[in-house]
């Protein structure tokens, strides 16, 4: 099958023809056989352009074509892209990494690891995970076009199937983070209560259920990721607020409490499951898996701003309790808005939710899908308040596969021509050691299910 002339390759790029790959003059853009498939990574799968008010536009869709000549369609985004600062969208970055999870890391990675092998676990992650991110991100542009979706990039790359799978791991990677947000907010309020009252008449699925209620509110009133501004700010003094006040009572308590024993719990067996089970929550910590969409946000030139933003991530009594609690309670409700950003966009884009963000339909849409979305969020996190196993689950089956898994492979495939031998053991290491390490921590996480389901029961006021 003969090969599209140079000139149709020029007229796809500059957006001169609006047609699509197989109208083409009557040629086939795109045919069998590796050389034709190189092609196709020169090739955008839709002709992206950014309006003055930064909102995305497209011309009609091209399509990418995969190896069993299935179509992937690009879907133009209703919301807003290319509009931010890297500063912006390093406290995006941070706002998201740096939230009320990290008050629940004592217990889910340093006691399963103990002091020396948790710190060093911690900063071994914090490489590995800016590593992963790096790679991602300098794949945003690749083949000529911004890849503003996560799936939207697998699917360039791999094809049809690779798009529908990552498009189902990160979902299910963000419905559980969103779902253990709030089972944060709800246990933070919980602490609240029970500072003020003894009566123990509201239990902890009550204050999932007020919590989601306020993530529902919260959600209604932002229409998209990059309209947080404000909101950024106020959930970096959230962040300071209970990260001093937990460095400082624990300062306190450790001067005032009498020497503690501690060695890492538990028989030799449990032991090694809940040492797997921390591996996770370590690679847990300090990724998102939304990185694309992160990055959509950002201005030109969007490689090097990103990598500004990552570094930016990486780098940067009674009433004391009350105040942390509360303060971790609402940049929860902040945190989440970004974790839930890629269903919003999903829904938003495929029912055509455009235009004013508060006209009627608009903002009744929002109200609707969203409230529904973030009940269904609230209705797990009340039935399973394991906050623990669900952030060793989520790593070990989304954080794994998304974050390190599929970040080195699509890179490996991207630059194949570009790597040395070495460089591209280095990234097939990755990919096996990652994989093997995902299987036994989905492995120790479902252990760790199966055990607390014999000690609580549904709706548990832990």
């Amino acid at each position: 099958m003969g090969q599209p002339s140079r000139t149709q390759n020029e007229a796809s790029f500059a957006g001169a023809i609006n047609i699509s790959v197989e109208e083409a003059e009557g040629q086939p853009l795109l045919g069998g056989g590796q050389e034709t498939r190189e092609n196709l990574h020169h090739e955008p799968s839709c002709i992206m352009e950014v309006n003055g008010d930064g909102t995305g536009s497209s011309t009609r869709p091209l399509k990418v074509i995969d190896e069993e000549n299935l179509a992937v369609e690009i879907p133009e985004t209703a919301h807003q892209i290319s509009s931010d600062s890297w500063f912006q969208v390093g406290f995006v970055l941070t706002t998201g990494i740096n939230s009320a999870y990290v008050l629940g890391y004592s217990g889910t990675i340093m006691v399963p690891l103990g002091w020396i092998p948790g710190v060093l676990g911690l900063i071994i992650a914090t490489a590995i995970s800016l590593y992963a991110n790096s790679l991602i991100a300098k794949l945003h542009e690749f083949g000529g076009r911004r890849h503003i979706r996560y799936r939207d990039l697998a699917g360039f790359i791999y094809g049809r199937k690779a798009y529908s799978l990552t498009w189902g791991l990160q979902y299910v990677n963000l419905f559980m983070i969103n779902t253990g947000y709030i089972i944060l907010a709800g246990s933070a309020l919980k602490d609240v209560y029970a500072l003020f009252s003894d009566d123990h008449v509201m239990k902890l699925p009550y204050f999932i259920a007020l919590s989601g209620f306020v993530c529902a509110l919260f959600a209604m009133s932002i229409p998209h990721l990059s309209a947080l501004r404000l909101w950024l700010g106020v959930s970096t003094v959230f962040s300071l607020i209970y990260i001093v006040v937990a460095f400082v009572l624990s300062v306190k308590d450790g001067i005032e409490a009498p020497a503690r024993d501690y060695s890492i719990p538990g028989t030799t067996q449990s032991k090694i499951f809940t040492t797997i089970g921390a591996s996770a929550n370590l690679v847990f910590a300090f990724n998102t898996g939304m990185l694309p969409e992160i990055q959509a946000t950002i201005k030109q030139p969007v490689v090097s701003n990103m990598m500004k933003s990552l570094y930016f991530q990486f780098t940067a009594g009674v009433f004391t309790n009350a105040l942390a609690n509360i303060a971790a309670f609402l940049q929860t409700v902040i945190a989440l808005h970004i974790f839930a950003s890629p269903m919003y966009e999903y829904l938003d884009t495929r029912f055509g939710i455009t235009g004013s963000p508060f006209s009627i339909r608009n903002l009744s849409f929002r109200v609707g899908v969203r409230g529904g979305y973030l009940t269904i969020n609230t209705l797990v996190a009340a039935l399973l308040p394991f906050l623990g196993d669900f952030m060793s689950l989520t790593g070990a089956i989304s954080t794994f596969p998304l974050t390190f898994i599929l970040a080195n492979h699509m890179y490996l495939k991207a630059k194949k021509n570009k790597l040395t031998s070495l460089q591209k053991l280095w990234h097939w290491l990755n990919v096996y050691f990652f994989g093997l390490m995902s299987i036994a921590a989905a492995v120790s996480a479902l252990r760790l299910i199966a055990v607390d389901s014999k000690t609580y029961h549904i709706f548990a006021d832990l």
